[in-house]
This record gives structure tokens, C-alpha cells and sequence, in this order.
């Protein structure tokens, strides 16, 4: 039987095994899909507080953004989740994580506990979009001001 050497999964380059492993992403690619993801949210609430201030149900139109939003999200967190396997931002790892999943969160728990199809349930997804789009602005302006130093 031959002895096989191993470096604890890394390849020969340091980075990993797997293809996704061998994938580096620039960090720009996070802060643009950002900035995407925080406009997205925005014309989403926004949205959503014209049909609940007409007292109203969200339309299909509304949900399907809506639904763009969260993949936006989805795609936004495994940006930054990749960054830090690549050994970008390990230095407050759960900051990091909170503030890229409190978002996400919110906007899933909206889908969840309130469809938006009577008056009361979009009043609800409302609070939770709110919650989730403040969380993302915030992670986002303390995110670039992270990166640009200051």
C-alpha cells in the first residue's frame, strides 16, 4: 500500500482540491452585486409601500421582483462566502456573516410568514422588507468603507 501525502485538502497551488476551489473571484464582484442587490430591495419596499398605502394586496408584478430580490440576495451571500474562503475579510468572520445573512433572512422570512396577498399580510412583508433592506444598506455602506479604509 502506498503512502499518499497530504496537505490538509489544499492542491499544488494552496487553494483547494475542487474546481470551485481553484475559482477566484474579485472582491469587486461582491461590491457591484451589492450595490445591485441594495437597489433591488429598495424599488421592491418601495413597491410594496404603494400597494400598503393603498390599502391593497402586492401584485403579481411586485412578487416577481420580489422574487428577484431574494436570488439577488442568494447570489450576494455566495459571493461574500466565497471571498472569505478565499481569505478575504476572515478578520471579523462574524460580522461578516450576520450582516450578509440578516438581509437574506428578512427577505426569506417576507416570502415565508407574509405573501403580501391581503392588505394585512402585505402590511407584514412590509416590516420585514424594511428590516431586511436597512440591514443591507447597512452592510453595505460599513462593507465599503471597510474595504476603502475609511
Amino acid at each position: 500500500m502506498l503512502a499518499q501525502e497530504t496537505n490538509g485538502g489544499l492542491g499544488e497551488n494552496g487553494i483547494g482540491e475542487g474546481v470551485i476551489d481553484n475559482i477566484i473571484i474579485s472582491s469587486a464582484a461582491h461590491r457591484w452585486w451589492g450595490a445591485l442587490a441594495v437597489a433591488v430591495m429598495f424599488i421592491v419596499v418601495g413597491l410594496v409601500t404603494r400597494h400598503v398605502a393603498r390599502k391593497e394586496a402586492v401584485s403579481t408584478k411586485t412578487r416577481w421582483l420580489f422574487l428577484v430580490a431574494q436570488v439577488v440576495l442568494v447570489v450576494q451571500v455566495l459571493l461574500g462566502i466565497k471571498l472569505l474562503d478565499q481569505g478575504q475579510g476572515i478578520v471579523q468572520l462574524y460580522i461578516h456573516y450576520v450582516g450578509g445573512l440578516i438581509p437574506l433572512g428578512a427577505f426569506l422570512a417576507g416570502g415565508w410568514v407574509a405573501r403580501g396577498d391581503t392588505p394585512r399580510s402585505a402590511r407584514v412583508l412590509l416590516v420585514l422588507l424594511v428590516v431586511g433592506m436597512a440591514s443591507a444598506f447597512m452592510a453595505y455602506t460599513i462593507g465599503r468603507a471597510y474595504v476603502t479604509g475609511g
